[in-house]
């Protein structure tokens, strides 16, 4: 059947009439929506919303994740295909997954950036589907959880990264990405005693009460016992899943702005994230790929990986069966 959907499958984001099912034109043609799902501004009976953030303005060293959701599109061609592995059902054919195309602002304003952000996600969640968001750099997770605590409540957060992103900084109107998880504590949007961030490995010496699992303990005790940790400090809180794509080692993702050595492989990254199934997810992200630091692809790859974990990880408590 695959093989007869290929000979006339095409341009699926445009003509695809279902919004269930998996996609089985060209891997190497064809426009690029995410995972080659509908691209549409209506969400009318949408489980999960795909949208793209490209905003790289908050940067600390090099720029170019505006082009990261672009990228992470086109390498997630690659999965339309099959059922993704080791999950033992398929999201693609349970739910109904749209690429709701990437959120429009002035990238010369600002200021009004953040608000338009939240306001974004707002109306994702506001229409009863969730969002999971391509980056951009890190500062867009901030302006998400706005909308996300409006809705659920503080989150419990668990996040994938080399760095904590908690470093103090009062002043809530500069857009940085590395203080943002500290104006969401402050904010009170994340509760740290159950949030947890893994594959740290530079130093903050306030972590604001979150607990850590840096790349160390990662290696030392294996992926199983932190995803075994990361559940049970989570519990069944509502959970916001945010994965900087610096959490893995630059051997395995080059294309990103701040690498440090010593990370995460994505032979580790999968295993977590996969053995996180049952956790209350309500949402999440993939943040910081930059494409012109990525020479091979790779980095791109494993966002578009992370992304489909993300959906797989949601739907897996919402699952038939």
């Amino acid at each position: 059947m695959a093989l007869e959907d290929a000979k006339n499958e095409v341009d699926g984001a445009f003509t695809r009439k279902d919004l269930k099912g998996l996609s089985f034109e060209n891997t190497f043609g064809g426009a690029t929506s995410f995972l080659r799902r509908r691209y549409t501004k209506d969400l009318s009976g949408v489980d999960i919303a795909v949208t793209g953030i490209p905003f790289d303005q908050a940067v600390t060293n090099r720029p170019g994740t505006r082009l990261g959701p672009r990228a992470i599109r086109e390498a997630s061609s690659l999965q339309s295909p099959d059922a993704p592995y080791g999950w033992g059902y398929s999201p693609l054919d349970e739910f109904a997954v749209v690429d709701y195309g990437d959120m429009a602002f002035d990238y010369a304003d600002i200021p009004s950036f953040p608000g338009r952000v939240t306001e974004h996600i707002k109306g994702i969640l506001d229409a009863g589907a969730a969002s999971v968001v391509l980056g951009g750099d890190h500062y867009i997770s901030f302006p998400i959880l706005k909308a996300y605590a409006e809705k659920f409540g503080p989150m419990s957060l668990i996040q994938f990264d080399a760095h904590s992103d908690t470093w103090a900084d009062d002043d809530f109107s500069r857009v940085d990405h590395g203080t943002m998880f500290y104006k969401a504590v402050k904010s009170g949007l994340v509760d740290p005693k159950t949030s947890v961030q893994i594959g740290i490995r530079t130093d903050n010496p306030d972590t604001l009460g979150v607990n850590i699992i840096d790349a160390r303990e990662v290696h030392e005790t294996g992926p199983a016992a932190v995803a075994k940790k990361a559940r049970e400090i989570v519990g069944d809180r509502p959970v916001y899943l945010s994965f900087d794509i610096d959490g893995l080692d630059p051997s395995a993702a080059p294309g990103t702005g701040t690498p440090v050595w010593g990370g995460l492989s994505s032979g580790q990254a999968a295993i977590i994230l996969r053995d996180l199934a049952g956790i209350n997810l309500k949402g999440g992200d993939i943040v910081e790929v930059s494409p012109p630091f990525d020479t091979t692809g790779a980095t791109a790859i494993a966002g578009a990986h992370v992304a489909m974990e993300l959906i797989c990880l949601w739907g897996w408590t919402r699952r038939g069966g």
